[in-house]
């Protein structure tokens, strides 16, 4: 009890016996690790991660292969009828009508069947782009909140006009367009979501975003076959959902982040936050509270000021552990993210139904968060990821297996083996985000979540081609999967542990922090000999 004093004594400052502490202090001793306004808050922030879900599957269907054909002219019979390629136009038909997919709409089949892997392409493109841009406005000027707000508007405007494309040259623009104003509400969610939680749940509440993901994964299909017949009614739809979230529910329900607020010298406004956090869960905040900020507050992240001061991801360029944490982090995402997506895109390959087969991936990724949630709470994030990367490789391997030894694709034993695969990489791609939150200070979190955003939407990139590959070479397709997932799940093993540890606020703090806890370690161990 006479230490615990001693403490607190400790961090009042001489002026007024004014108590001064740090916002994870403050979270975890007065406002509650994880309560009901907290709760509220991510729940609230998290349901933006189904308009993410819908803006990336969406393709699925709007671009995809329509099933069947049937002919309309006398001249459609003999060898000439058995591929639509061999037919002259006006003598058949898709059966499913011109308007069922972009595909049907604009002819791309035959000799501009490439054309139809564009779309997705340049999405993600815009999704890498979009990341960079998003990641350092949420950590600038802009904010946790008011990047999410402006992603999920943009989202809506993009998303609408898509649905108006005349050919396939700007369907690809605006999907390019669609991919960059997405890329905010993914990366921004989660920071906003987790920056508010104490230790012990972070993991947790970091997995809960994806819940949602899996949500607006499990919707689209229920959304696509009411609008089979018009791939354009199914665009609009999904524009109004970011609209409406944004005007009834983000704007006046959800809170800045009291840790960004804070390392822009906005002190009174973050003790607000907590204040009212701490009020919905029926506790007070000491009146002679205030939060202690972190050394180099005092430059204020004042880039966008224009006062003569390195900014905050200058620093991170300029920190030797913190480039190669962040190379390391960059160089795992781009293999999962190339996997993830990879599986994600390549369902239609299968021989069940398309309405189907998403939605029992989509089912996958439900037991995956779970299992991820639940494992994130005693198990290390470095074990647990690279252990959900290497099973990844392993599924992948197996399958390539099956297809060498002419395993019909779709068949019941392979798709269980790529249902395996698949709740893995899922697991993986969801701990690598809370893995880089913890691995990373709140003056650069948002911009480091963005860059492993980029490389993720890399691999996402890449991998549509491999999907097309692999329709006539599938062993190739599911090694480079195996592979990719394998080296990815290597090289986590040398990023550092961070498990129950705090949320740092600057580089500095965090530079000075961790070298105090390697040497005191060090001590131990030669105390312990």
């Amino acid at each position: 009890m006479d230490e615990e004093k001693h403490q607190l004594v400790g961090k009042q400052n001489g002026v007024g016996n004014k108590l001064r502490l740090t916002v994870d202090e403050v979270v975890e001793e007065y406002v509650g690790s994880f309560g009901f306004s907290q709760l509220v808050q991510v729940t609230l922030v998290s349901i933006a991660r189904i308009f993410d879900s819908h803006c990336t599957l969406v393709t699925i269907f709007t671009d995809a292969q329509p099933q069947s054909w049937r002919c309309i002219g006398r001249e459609c019979s003999g060898e000439a009828a058995a591929s639509v390629c061999g037919m002259k136009p006006g003598t058949w038909e898709w059966s499913g009508g011109n308007t069922s997919s972009t595909i049907a709409e604009w002819g791309l089949v035959c000799d501009r069947r490439f054309l139809a892997a564009l779309p997705t392409s340049v999405y993600f493109l815009g999704s890498l782009i979009g990341s960079a841009v998003f990641g350092r406005l949420a950590d600038g000027c802009l904010g946790r909140k008011r990047a999410v707000l402006a992603s999920c508007l943009l989202t809506a405007a993009t998303i609408f006009l898509t649905s108006f494309s005349p050919n396939i040259w700007v369907y690809s623009l605006l999907r390019f367009a669609n991919g960059f104003s997405r890329a905010g509400i993914g990366i921004c969610c989660l920071v906003l979501s987790t920056e508010t939680i104490g230790r012990k749940w972070r993991g947790q509440v970091g997995q809960f975003g994806f819940f949602f993901f899996a949500a607006g994964f499990l919707s689209i299909p229920l959304i696509a076959y009411p609008t089979r017949t018009c791939w354009r009614t199914l665009y609009r739809i999904i524009s109004i959902l970011p609209l409406l979230y944004s005007i009834f529910i983000l704007t006046p329900f959800v809170a800045e982040s009291p840790r960004w607020l804070l390392v822009r010298g906005r002190s009174e406004e973050a003790l607000d936050v907590l204040r009212r956090y701490a009020g919905m869960n029926g506790r007070e905040l000491p009146p002679s509270l205030s939060l202690l900020e972190p050394s180099s507050t005092d430059e204020k992240m004042t880039s966008c000021k224009g006062e003569n001061h390195a900014s905050p991801i200058e620093k991170l360029w300029n920190t030797r552990w913190a480039v190669r944490r962040m190379t390391m982090v960059m160089l795992t995402g781009f293999g999962i993210g190339f996997v993830y997506y990879g599986v994600q895109l390549n369902v239609e390959n299968l021989n069940f139904n398309l309405y189907f087969t998403v939605a029992i991936n989509a089912m996958m990724e439900i037991p995956a968060v779970f299992i991820g949630s639940v494992l994130l709470a005693f198990t290390n994030r470095r074990l647990l990821f690279s252990a959900s990367a290497f099973l990844t490789g392993i599924s992948c391997i197996l399958c390539m297996f099956f297809s060498r030894t002419g395993e019909k694709r779709g068949s019941l034993p392979q798709l269980m083996i790529e249902a395996g695969g698949f709740m893995a990489a899922s697991t993986a791609f969801d701990v690598l985000y809370i893995y880089c939150v913890e691995l990373f200070p709140t003056n650069v979190r948002n911009f480091c979540v963005s860059m492993l955003r980029q490389s993720l939407m890399l691999g996402a990139s890449i991998s549509p081609l491999l999907v097309v590959f692999g329709r006539s070479s599938p062993s190739f397709s599911f090694l480079v999967f195996g592979v990719l997932s394998i080296i990815s799940g290597c090289l986590s093993l040398w990023l550092p542990e961070t498990r129950n540890s705090p949320l740092y606020e600057t580089l500095e703090q965090q530079e000075e922090e961790e070298m105090l806890g390697s040497e005191s370690m060090e001590l131990g161990k030669k105390v312990q000999m």
